[in-house]
Protein backbone atom coordinates (compact mmCIF):
# COMPACT_ATOMS: atom_id res chain seq x y z
CA UNK A 1 0.00 0.00 0.00
CA UNK A 2 1.53 3.48 -1.05
CA UNK A 3 1.25 6.01 1.74
CA UNK A 4 2.81 9.41 2.43
CA UNK A 5 5.62 8.57 5.15
CA UNK A 6 7.15 6.01 7.41
CA UNK A 7 9.38 7.02 10.76
CA UNK A 8 11.26 4.03 11.87
CA UNK A 9 12.59 4.70 15.27
CA UNK A 10 14.63 3.21 17.62
CA UNK A 11 11.85 4.00 20.38
CA UNK A 12 8.42 4.92 20.00
CA UNK A 13 6.12 6.16 23.18
CA UNK A 14 2.63 6.45 22.09
CA UNK A 15 1.69 8.22 25.55
CA UNK A 16 -1.59 5.61 24.78
CA UNK A 17 -1.38 3.20 26.88
CA UNK A 18 0.34 4.69 29.86
CA UNK A 19 3.77 4.21 29.81
CA UNK A 20 4.56 2.09 27.31
CA UNK A 21 7.71 1.79 25.02
CA UNK A 22 7.97 0.72 21.37
CA UNK A 23 11.25 -0.80 20.30
CA UNK A 24 12.58 -1.22 16.46
CA UNK A 25 8.76 -0.12 15.39
CA UNK A 26 7.62 2.47 12.46
CA UNK A 27 4.40 5.11 12.40
CA UNK A 28 2.69 5.25 9.16
CA UNK A 29 1.33 8.70 7.91
CA UNK A 30 -1.33 8.82 5.53
CA UNK A 31 -3.06 12.39 4.74
CA UNK A 32 -2.24 14.10 7.76
CA UNK A 33 -3.10 10.98 10.69
CA UNK A 34 -1.58 8.12 11.76
CA UNK A 35 -2.25 5.00 9.56
CA UNK A 36 -0.53 2.59 11.62
CA UNK A 37 2.75 1.86 14.09
CA UNK A 38 4.04 -1.69 14.24
CA UNK A 39 6.92 -3.28 14.24
CA UNK A 40 9.34 -1.87 11.85
CA UNK A 41 9.91 -5.17 9.05
CA UNK A 42 7.03 -5.55 8.92
CA UNK A 43 5.64 -1.87 8.09
CA UNK A 44 8.80 -2.33 5.36
CA UNK A 45 6.92 -5.06 4.15
CA UNK A 46 3.29 -3.68 4.01
CA UNK A 47 4.01 0.08 3.36
CA UNK A 48 5.42 1.70 0.46
CA UNK A 49 6.38 5.50 1.38
CA UNK A 50 6.75 8.43 -0.54
CA UNK A 51 8.74 9.66 2.28
CA UNK A 52 11.04 7.54 4.27
CA UNK A 53 12.60 8.49 7.76
CA UNK A 54 15.24 6.20 9.27
CA UNK A 55 15.69 7.34 12.85
CA UNK A 56 18.27 4.98 14.07
CA UNK A 57 18.97 6.52 17.69
CA UNK A 58 15.65 8.30 18.17
CA UNK A 59 12.48 8.60 19.82
CA UNK A 60 9.16 9.32 18.83
CA UNK A 61 6.46 11.08 21.03
CA UNK A 62 3.55 12.79 20.41
CA UNK A 63 3.97 16.32 19.45
CA UNK A 64 4.11 18.47 23.18
CA UNK A 65 1.23 20.70 23.96
CA UNK A 66 1.76 23.66 25.70
CA UNK A 67 -1.63 24.43 27.56
CA UNK A 68 -0.59 27.92 28.67
CA UNK A 69 1.61 30.83 26.60
CA UNK A 70 1.27 34.55 26.07
CA UNK A 71 2.88 34.46 22.60
CA UNK A 72 3.58 37.85 21.83
CA UNK A 73 5.06 38.30 25.29
CA UNK A 74 8.19 36.17 23.89
CA UNK A 75 9.66 40.18 23.02
CA UNK A 76 9.26 40.54 26.76
CA UNK A 77 11.82 37.90 27.14
CA UNK A 78 14.08 39.27 30.38
CA UNK A 79 12.45 42.30 30.84
CA UNK A 80 12.43 43.73 34.79
CA UNK A 81 13.13 39.93 36.10
CA UNK A 82 12.97 38.99 39.93
CA UNK A 83 10.08 40.87 41.08
CA UNK A 84 6.99 39.84 42.68
CA UNK A 85 3.96 39.22 40.05
CA UNK A 86 1.78 42.31 40.82
CA UNK A 87 4.63 44.77 40.52
CA UNK A 88 6.32 43.31 37.85
CA UNK A 89 2.56 43.42 36.31
CA UNK A 90 1.70 46.66 37.19
CA UNK A 91 4.62 48.90 37.03
CA UNK A 92 6.50 46.68 34.29
CA UNK A 93 4.31 45.07 31.66
CA UNK A 94 1.16 46.59 31.63
CA UNK A 95 3.14 50.15 31.03
CA UNK A 96 5.23 48.15 28.51
CA UNK A 97 1.77 46.72 26.57
CA UNK A 98 0.30 49.85 26.54
CA UNK A 99 2.76 51.97 24.75
CA UNK A 100 4.00 48.87 22.78
CA UNK A 101 0.97 46.38 21.64
CA UNK A 102 -0.26 46.29 18.58
CA UNK A 103 -0.80 44.41 15.37
CA UNK A 104 3.16 44.38 14.75
CA UNK A 105 4.20 43.25 17.94
CA UNK A 106 1.80 40.57 18.18
CA UNK A 107 2.65 39.03 14.92
CA UNK A 108 6.50 39.11 15.29
CA UNK A 109 6.33 38.19 18.88
CA UNK A 110 3.91 34.90 17.97
CA UNK A 111 6.67 34.00 15.15
CA UNK A 112 9.19 34.61 17.24
CA UNK A 113 7.27 31.90 20.00
CA UNK A 114 6.30 29.50 17.17
CA UNK A 115 9.51 29.08 15.87
CA UNK A 116 11.13 28.47 19.39
CA UNK A 117 8.43 26.12 20.32
CA UNK A 118 8.43 24.12 16.85
CA UNK A 119 12.34 24.07 17.42
CA UNK A 120 11.48 22.51 21.05
CA UNK A 121 9.23 19.99 19.85
CA UNK A 122 5.41 22.02 20.59
CA UNK A 123 3.28 21.35 18.08
CA UNK A 124 -0.10 22.65 19.78
CA UNK A 125 -0.28 25.56 22.30
CA UNK A 126 -2.70 27.34 24.50
CA UNK A 127 -2.73 31.16 24.12
CA UNK A 128 -4.61 34.26 25.89
CA UNK A 129 -3.36 37.44 24.61
CA UNK A 130 -4.42 40.50 22.48
CA UNK A 131 -5.38 40.69 18.62
CA UNK A 132 -5.76 36.81 18.95
CA UNK A 133 -6.62 36.74 15.42
CA UNK A 134 -2.94 37.60 14.59
CA UNK A 135 -2.16 35.04 16.34
CA UNK A 136 -4.52 32.44 14.87
CA UNK A 137 -3.40 34.04 11.45
CA UNK A 138 0.50 33.30 11.99
CA UNK A 139 -0.45 29.70 13.68
CA UNK A 140 -2.48 29.19 10.79
CA UNK A 141 0.53 29.77 8.01
CA UNK A 142 3.53 28.28 10.00
CA UNK A 143 1.22 24.99 10.66
CA UNK A 144 1.21 24.66 13.79
CA UNK A 145 -2.07 23.82 16.02
CA UNK A 146 -3.29 26.48 18.61
CA UNK A 147 -6.17 27.20 20.83
CA UNK A 148 -6.14 31.24 20.34
CA UNK A 149 -8.05 32.69 23.20
CA UNK A 150 -10.88 35.09 22.87
CA UNK A 151 -9.44 37.84 25.50
CA UNK A 152 -11.83 39.55 28.38
CA UNK A 153 -10.54 41.90 30.93
CA UNK A 154 -12.96 44.27 32.55
CA UNK A 155 -10.31 47.57 31.20
CA UNK A 156 -10.09 49.22 27.65
CA UNK A 157 -6.85 48.18 25.67
CA UNK A 158 -5.22 48.00 22.27
CA UNK A 159 -7.63 45.46 21.25
CA UNK A 160 -10.87 46.55 22.66
CA UNK A 161 -12.47 48.97 24.90
CA UNK A 162 -14.37 47.17 27.44
CA UNK A 163 -16.39 44.15 28.08
CA UNK A 164 -18.71 44.03 25.61
CA UNK A 165 -16.40 45.07 22.71
CA UNK A 166 -14.23 42.01 23.82
CA UNK A 167 -16.63 39.64 23.21
CA UNK A 168 -18.56 40.86 20.16
CA UNK A 169 -15.10 40.73 18.65
CA UNK A 170 -14.18 37.71 20.09
CA UNK A 171 -17.58 36.03 18.83
CA UNK A 172 -16.70 37.01 15.08
CA UNK A 173 -13.60 35.84 15.12
CA UNK A 174 -14.57 32.65 16.42
CA UNK A 175 -17.43 32.69 13.15
CA UNK A 176 -14.31 33.29 11.15
CA UNK A 177 -12.63 30.42 12.62
CA UNK A 178 -14.85 28.05 13.24
CA UNK A 179 -13.84 25.93 10.08
CA UNK A 180 -10.08 26.18 10.16
CA UNK A 181 -8.71 22.80 11.16
CA UNK A 182 -5.50 23.92 13.33
CA UNK A 183 -6.99 26.45 15.11
CA UNK A 184 -9.83 26.37 18.06
CA UNK A 185 -11.15 29.73 19.65
CA UNK A 186 -11.86 29.01 23.27
CA UNK A 187 -12.82 32.51 25.61
CA UNK A 188 -10.48 33.35 27.57
CA UNK A 189 -11.04 35.90 30.68
CA UNK A 190 -8.30 37.49 32.01
CA UNK A 191 -8.51 36.51 35.90
CA UNK A 192 -11.05 36.62 38.57
CA UNK A 193 -9.40 40.04 39.83
CA UNK A 194 -9.44 41.63 36.58
CA UNK A 195 -13.18 40.63 35.26
CA UNK A 196 -16.31 41.36 37.13
CA UNK A 197 -19.25 39.15 37.59
CA UNK A 198 -21.63 40.89 34.37
CA UNK A 199 -19.22 39.72 31.85
CA UNK A 200 -18.19 35.95 33.01
CA UNK A 201 -22.23 35.14 33.30
CA UNK A 202 -22.10 36.65 29.18
CA UNK A 203 -19.43 33.90 28.52
CA UNK A 204 -20.49 31.20 30.40
CA UNK A 205 -24.14 31.04 28.85
CA UNK A 206 -22.26 31.82 25.19
CA UNK A 207 -19.42 29.06 25.95
CA UNK A 208 -22.07 26.45 26.86
CA UNK A 209 -24.07 27.58 23.59
CA UNK A 210 -20.78 27.37 21.56
CA UNK A 211 -19.60 24.35 23.32
CA UNK A 212 -16.46 26.37 23.91
CA UNK A 213 -13.67 25.89 26.98
CA UNK A 214 -12.90 28.58 29.23
CA UNK A 215 -9.44 29.48 30.01
CA UNK A 216 -8.21 31.57 33.16
CA UNK A 217 -5.55 32.52 35.59
CA UNK A 218 -7.20 31.37 38.68
CA UNK A 219 -5.45 31.53 42.60
CA UNK A 220 -2.21 32.26 40.80
CA UNK A 221 -1.03 33.74 44.53
CA UNK A 222 -1.60 34.49 48.16
CA UNK A 223 -2.13 38.09 47.30
CA UNK A 224 -5.13 37.07 44.59
CA UNK A 225 -6.87 34.67 47.52
CA UNK A 226 -6.27 37.08 50.18
CA UNK A 227 -8.76 39.96 48.54
CA UNK A 228 -12.57 40.08 49.23
CA UNK A 229 -14.76 38.26 50.96
CA UNK A 230 -14.53 35.01 49.06
CA UNK A 231 -11.65 33.49 47.68
CA UNK A 232 -11.67 33.58 43.78
CA UNK A 233 -12.35 29.56 43.48
CA UNK A 234 -15.79 30.24 45.69
CA UNK A 235 -16.85 33.14 43.26
CA UNK A 236 -16.65 31.00 40.08
CA UNK A 237 -18.26 28.00 41.47
CA UNK A 238 -21.55 30.44 42.48
CA UNK A 239 -21.17 31.57 38.77
CA UNK A 240 -21.16 28.05 37.20
CA UNK A 241 -18.19 28.52 35.59
CA UNK A 242 -16.05 25.61 37.31
CA UNK A 243 -16.94 22.87 34.49
CA UNK A 244 -16.03 20.10 32.48
CA UNK A 245 -14.81 22.72 30.00
CA UNK A 246 -13.19 25.45 32.21
CA UNK A 247 -9.04 25.18 32.24
CA UNK A 248 -7.77 26.93 35.37
CA UNK A 249 -4.38 27.95 34.87
CA UNK A 250 -1.77 27.91 37.77
CA UNK A 251 -3.70 27.13 41.28
CA UNK A 252 -0.66 27.48 43.46
CA UNK A 253 -3.28 28.29 46.17
CA UNK A 254 -5.51 25.23 47.12
CA UNK A 255 -6.85 24.01 49.89
CA UNK A 256 -7.87 19.91 50.42
CA UNK A 257 -11.46 21.11 50.26
CA UNK A 258 -11.04 22.95 46.81
CA UNK A 259 -9.02 19.46 45.18
CA UNK A 260 -12.23 17.59 46.12
CA UNK A 261 -14.95 20.35 44.71
CA UNK A 262 -12.94 21.30 41.49
CA UNK A 263 -12.40 17.49 40.54
CA UNK A 264 -16.48 16.38 41.25
CA UNK A 265 -17.06 19.53 38.77
CA UNK A 266 -14.48 17.54 35.99
CA UNK A 267 -12.59 21.40 35.46
CA UNK A 268 -9.01 21.13 34.16
CA UNK A 269 -5.59 22.51 35.83
CA UNK A 270 -2.73 23.77 33.76
CA UNK A 271 0.33 23.92 35.66
CA UNK A 272 3.03 26.44 35.08
CA UNK A 273 6.07 25.26 37.80
CA UNK A 274 9.02 27.26 36.24
CA UNK A 275 6.82 30.86 35.99
CA UNK A 276 5.26 30.06 39.71
CA UNK A 277 8.75 29.31 40.67
CA UNK A 278 10.46 32.46 39.34
CA UNK A 279 8.00 34.77 40.42
CA UNK A 280 7.75 33.21 43.72
CA UNK A 281 3.97 32.53 43.49
CA UNK A 282 3.46 29.39 44.76
CA UNK A 283 3.07 25.59 44.53
CA UNK A 284 0.05 23.96 42.68
CA UNK A 285 -0.27 20.63 44.80
CA UNK A 286 0.15 18.57 41.70
CA UNK A 287 0.53 14.53 43.41
CA UNK A 288 -2.85 15.57 45.18
CA UNK A 289 -5.33 17.56 42.39
CA UNK A 290 -4.09 13.83 40.16
CA UNK A 291 -5.08 11.64 43.27
CA UNK A 292 -8.24 13.29 43.70
CA UNK A 293 -9.26 12.70 39.72
CA UNK A 294 -8.31 16.36 38.65
CA UNK A 295 -6.68 16.30 34.95
CA UNK A 296 -3.50 18.10 35.41
CA UNK A 297 -2.02 19.32 31.68
CA UNK A 298 1.79 21.58 31.35
CA UNK A 299 2.21 25.00 30.25
CA UNK A 300 5.37 27.56 30.12
CA UNK A 301 3.00 30.57 30.91
CA UNK A 302 4.83 33.36 28.81
CA UNK A 303 8.28 33.48 27.47
CA UNK A 304 8.48 37.25 29.78
CA UNK A 305 7.85 35.02 33.21
CA UNK A 306 9.33 32.10 32.58
CA UNK A 307 11.73 33.13 30.32
CA UNK A 308 11.58 30.36 27.74
CA UNK A 309 9.03 28.04 26.08
CA UNK A 310 10.60 24.85 26.87
CA UNK A 311 8.03 21.51 27.52
CA UNK A 312 10.80 20.12 27.99
CA UNK A 313 12.50 21.72 30.98
CA UNK A 314 8.57 22.35 32.10
CA UNK A 315 8.56 18.09 32.38
CA UNK A 316 11.25 18.01 34.36
CA UNK A 317 10.44 20.60 36.82
CA UNK A 318 7.06 19.40 37.31
CA UNK A 319 8.52 16.02 37.83
CA UNK A 320 10.94 17.16 40.64
CA UNK A 321 8.97 19.90 41.96
CA UNK A 322 5.97 17.85 42.63
CA UNK A 323 8.30 14.71 44.31
CA UNK A 324 9.14 17.93 46.93
CA UNK A 325 5.93 19.30 47.50
CA UNK A 326 4.73 16.01 48.23
CA UNK A 327 7.86 14.85 50.19
CA UNK A 328 7.33 11.61 47.80
CA UNK A 329 9.85 10.62 45.12
CA UNK A 330 7.08 8.47 43.35
CA UNK A 331 5.12 11.63 42.76
CA UNK A 332 4.83 12.49 39.33
CA UNK A 333 6.57 9.83 37.57
CA UNK A 334 8.54 10.66 34.19
CA UNK A 335 5.39 8.66 32.31
CA UNK A 336 3.43 11.06 34.57
CA UNK A 337 5.39 13.92 33.73
CA UNK A 338 4.89 13.48 29.47
CA UNK A 339 1.43 12.47 29.83
CA UNK A 340 0.68 15.92 31.82
CA UNK A 341 3.04 17.45 28.68
CA UNK A 342 0.89 15.26 25.81
CA UNK A 343 -2.57 13.91 26.35
CA UNK A 344 -3.72 16.02 29.46
CA UNK A 345 -2.88 18.82 27.54
CA UNK A 346 -5.42 17.57 24.75
CA UNK A 347 -7.58 16.52 27.38
CA UNK A 348 -7.73 20.22 28.69
CA UNK A 349 -8.33 21.64 25.58
CA UNK A 350 -10.98 19.48 24.33
CA UNK A 351 -8.94 17.86 20.97
CA UNK A 352 -7.77 14.66 22.46
CA UNK A 353 -9.80 13.18 20.05
CA UNK A 354 -7.42 14.87 17.60
CA UNK A 355 -3.81 14.52 18.92
CA UNK A 356 -1.83 13.78 22.43
CA UNK A 357 -1.12 10.43 21.80
CA UNK A 358 -0.06 8.35 18.67
CA UNK A 359 -3.16 6.77 17.93
CA UNK A 360 -4.27 5.52 14.57
CA UNK A 361 -6.43 7.41 13.36
CA UNK A 362 -4.90 10.72 15.21
CA UNK A 363 -3.55 13.88 13.57
CA UNK A 364 0.22 12.95 12.53
CA UNK A 365 1.09 15.64 15.17
CA UNK A 366 4.67 13.94 16.15
CA UNK A 367 8.20 15.09 17.80
CA UNK A 368 11.52 13.18 17.06
CA UNK A 369 14.28 13.55 19.47
CA UNK A 370 17.80 12.09 19.07
CA UNK A 371 19.11 10.13 22.32
CA UNK A 372 22.64 9.30 20.67
CA UNK A 373 24.62 12.05 22.25
CA UNK A 374 26.93 10.67 25.12
CA UNK A 375 25.49 12.83 27.65
CA UNK A 376 22.73 10.36 27.25
CA UNK A 377 24.30 7.41 27.11
CA UNK A 378 23.78 4.44 28.60
CA UNK A 379 19.81 4.77 28.22
CA UNK A 380 18.07 2.14 30.34
CA UNK A 381 14.08 3.54 29.58
CA UNK A 382 13.53 6.15 27.24
CA UNK A 383 10.77 7.92 29.13
CA UNK A 384 13.29 8.59 31.86
CA UNK A 385 15.71 9.91 29.45
CA UNK A 386 13.29 12.24 27.87
CA UNK A 387 12.00 13.73 31.56
CA UNK A 388 15.19 13.85 33.44
CA UNK A 389 18.01 13.79 30.49
CA UNK A 390 17.15 15.16 27.50
CA UNK A 391 16.85 18.63 26.44
CA UNK A 392 14.39 20.47 24.15
CA UNK A 393 18.12 20.67 21.71
CA UNK A 394 17.88 17.32 21.17
CA UNK A 395 14.31 17.76 19.06
CA UNK A 396 15.60 16.62 15.15
CA UNK A 397 12.33 16.64 13.62
CA UNK A 398 8.83 17.90 14.29
CA UNK A 399 5.60 16.94 11.99
CA UNK A 400 1.94 18.74 12.66
CA UNK A 401 -0.82 16.96 10.98
CA UNK A 402 1.70 15.15 8.92
CA UNK A 403 3.44 18.27 7.60
CA UNK A 404 7.33 18.52 8.22
CA UNK A 405 7.79 21.55 10.03
CA UNK A 406 10.93 20.78 11.60
CA UNK A 407 13.28 18.70 9.43
CA UNK A 408 16.65 17.71 10.75
CA UNK A 409 16.74 20.91 13.04
CA UNK A 410 15.63 23.31 10.40
CA UNK A 411 12.82 25.23 10.12
CA UNK A 412 10.39 24.61 7.24
CA UNK A 413 8.02 27.88 7.42
CA UNK A 414 10.25 30.01 9.29
CA UNK A 415 12.96 32.04 8.41
CA UNK A 416 15.20 32.51 10.94
CA UNK A 417 17.92 35.23 10.14
CA UNK A 418 14.60 37.79 9.00
CA UNK A 419 12.77 37.07 12.75
CA UNK A 420 16.14 37.73 14.17
CA UNK A 421 16.31 41.11 12.16
CA UNK A 422 12.99 42.53 13.81
CA UNK A 423 13.57 40.90 17.14
CA UNK A 424 16.58 43.28 17.11
CA UNK A 425 14.36 46.40 15.83
CA UNK A 426 11.57 45.29 18.66
CA UNK A 427 14.38 45.01 21.49
CA UNK A 428 16.04 48.48 20.69
CA UNK A 429 12.14 49.69 21.02
CA UNK A 430 11.53 47.86 23.79
CA UNK A 431 14.82 49.42 25.80
CA UNK A 432 13.63 53.14 25.21
CA UNK A 433 11.75 55.05 28.10
CA UNK A 434 7.93 53.79 28.96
Amino acid sequence: MQVDTLIQARWIIPVEPHDVILEDHALIIHKGRILDILPAQQAHEKYQPKQLEILAEHALIPGLINAHTHLAMTLFRGISADLHLMDWLENHIWPLEKKWVNEAFVRDGTDLAIAEMLRGGTTCFNDMYFFPEITARQAIHHGIRANVGLILIDFPTAWADDPEHYIEKGLALHEELRHESLVRTPFAPHAPYTVSDEPLNQINALAEELNLPIHMHVHETQHEVSQGDQRPLQRLHKLGLITPSFIAVHMTQLTDAEIKKFAQAGAHIVHCPESNLKLASGFCPVQKCLDAGINVALGTDGAASNNDLDMFGEMRTAALLAKGVAKDASAVSAATALRMATLNGAKALGIDDITGSLSIGKAADVCAIDLSDIENQPIYNAITHLVYSASRHQVSDVWVAGKHCLKNKQLTTLNIEDLKTKVAQWQADLQLPV
